[in-house]
């Protein structure tokens, strides 16, 4: 199946040729892979360039990483966000962790075929993974304090990057009471704002610095 990414070289156009390609080489893999694996809903497949890839690059409008940031994407499903990222952030550094075996095949079949040398997949839970990082990203996983619960302790105090340290998070809804009861202070930056589509009404990455 073959994608039309054209909506992410509007949205991007600092993309060279060679990650627009990586791009359609990546959704054409997660469509081939969902007709074994339910990856995302098959009725939405045709859909799969605004609703996930585009989705997950509403990241790189939060924060441009810089080289040498490292970053966990924690239940990565089928490669959401990290994938995406991992192709916009060439010189950051992607671990993305998923608990179950067969989607982490899918990943890790997806980074072969599309040469990223920054990303690794690993089965696993993040309470498993003994580092430290920069960033942790995920897409509505859990509600955002058990997810904090999960991870705070794997992000690094100190960074060098335009904001600090902590997680950004993929998210829609109405968040107000799940934020209030985080003791950081988290900032949703509403997804409308930097591409402007139905769709992403109500939707949000949520920035939340972890506490010095």
């Amino acid at each position: 199946m073959k994608f039309d990414l054209s909506i992410v070289s509007k949205h991007f156009p600092e993309f060279t040729p060679q990650q627009i390609s990586q791009f359609e080489t990546y959704a054409a893999a997660i469509a081939e892979w969902n007709e074994k694996i339910n990856l995302i809903s098959r009725s939405d497949v045709e859909n799969l360039p605004k609703r996930h890839i585009l989705h997950s690059l509403a990241i790189a409008k939060v924060m441009a990483f810089q080289p040498d940031t490292t970053v966990i994407d924690v239940g990565t499903g089928g490669g959401f966000p990290g994938v995406p990222l991992a192709i916009a952030f060439p010189e950051t550094r992607f671990l993305l962790v998923d608990s179950i075996g067969k989607k982490i095949k899918v990943v890790q079949d997806c980074l072969e075929r599309l040469e990223l040398e920054n990303a690794v997949a690993i089965q696993c839970r993040v309470e498993q993974v003994d580092r430290q990082v920069d960033f942790v990203v995920a897409r509505a996983v859990t509600q955002l304090p058990k997810f904090m619960g999960w991870i705070r302790k794997k992000i690094k105090r100190s960074g060098f990057n335009d904001l600090p340290n902590g997680v950004l998070y993929l998210k829609g809804g109405d968040l107000t009471e799940e934020l209030s009861s985080i003791p950081e202070k988290p900032q949703p930056h509403p997804i409308r704002s930097h591409f402007d589509y139905d769709e992403f009404d109500q939707k949000y990455v949520i920035h939340v610095p972890v506490k010095r």
